[in-house]
């Protein structure tokens, strides 16, 4: 398996953004960039007044807590906005190099990230990116477009081997989330495509000031190794500052400790997601990445007809 996809596949998933692609054919029955369109439609809307509901209203624009309070059905009305700015952060990161299944969490990421700006960039909105997490991510940063420069840009380096030794500590994600806004005015929609399975500080305060101007989604890459550790007997793992550990993957109790520990990291992130409005849609490196993107969005606009 290589740790980089190529970049013609990446190319290639632009295909796969408008039509529904082989390996998710059997299981949904609506395009990608359709159902993207869908569930994203309100960060390309300007919220402009809640009206009485009149005969021919579309009734997925009513407002249930006004009609409650009311008495009466009413209706929010958008305005079309015809621009909007969607930036694609990408973690590339020595931590994204793993994987026990199909492929490596980095080749996830970065279809993830092609799927996403090829969907985006066919509904005519700018796309830009922001790779962190190793090496000098300040260089890595593309302002939206509405061409395809920026987006070609960033899938090309997603598909270029490069050295990711040097890991940017976790609190930077706060200051990388501060750099995706660059260029975005206001309105603009982040996808957040990164392994969250480790420290989270500095994530918060970041995605609470970007959440001010902007609608964020997060998109963690996950590993079943990652939740349940599988019985190899003594095995030896190199830390991160490259220390050998033995540990014996055979012991019950050990497994069900790492177990409890990535489920508590999970519900963090989750409680994190929830508390500040950003949507979430997990990968897993063993599950089609269209299939997965089309399912979380179809479970994202299930959530939104009960809000």
């Amino acid at each position: 398996m290589s740790l980089q996809p190529r970049l013609d596949n990446l190319l290639e998933l632009r295909h796969q953004a408008h039509t529904l692609g082989l390996a998710s054919h059997h299981l949904v029955n609506s395009s990608f960039s359709g159902l993207y369109a869908s569930v994203f439609r309100g960060q390309g809307l300007n919220f402009e007044e809640v009206r009485e509901y009149r005969e021919g209203d579309d009734i997925r624009n009513m407002d249930w807590k006004v009609t409650a309070r009311t008495g009466d059905p009413h209706l929010k009305v958008f305005r079309e906005e015809r621009e909007r700015s969607v930036m694609l952060c990408v973690d590339t990161g020595p931590h994204m190099e793993f994987g026990t299944r199909s492929t490596f969490k980095s080749v996830q990421a970065a279809r993830a990230a092609a799927l996403l700006g090829w969907a985006a960039n066919g509904l005519h909105d700018r796309v830009g990116g922001v790779l962190f997490g190793g090496g000098d991510w300040q260089s890595s940063y593309f302002r939206p477009t509405k061409d395809r420069r920026a987006l070609w840009q960033l899938l090309k380096i997603l598909a270029t081997p490069g050295s990711n030794a040097n890991e940017s500590p976790p609190e930077l994600l706060s200051e990388v989330l501060q750099q995706s806004a660059k260029g975005l005015g206001t309105g603009g929609l982040v996808f957040v495509i990164a392994d969250f399975n480790r420290d989270l500080k500095g994530l918060g305060k970041g995605l609470g000031q970007l959440r001010q101007h902007h609608s964020v989604v997060l998109v963690p890459v996950d590993d079943p190794a990652d939740r349940e550790l599988p019985d190899m007997g003594d095995t030896l793992f190199r830390s991160a500052d490259g220390e050998l550990l033995s540990v014996d993957t055979a012991d019950k109790a050990g497994r069900e400790a790492y177990r409890r520990a990535w489920q508590q990291r999970r519900e963090q992130l989750i409680q994190l997601a929830n508390g500040l409005g950003c949507a979430m849609i997990p990968l897993l490196t063993n599950q089609d990445v269209h299939t997965s993107l089309v399912k979380g969005l179809q479970r994202r606009m299930r959530m939104r007809a009960f809000l």
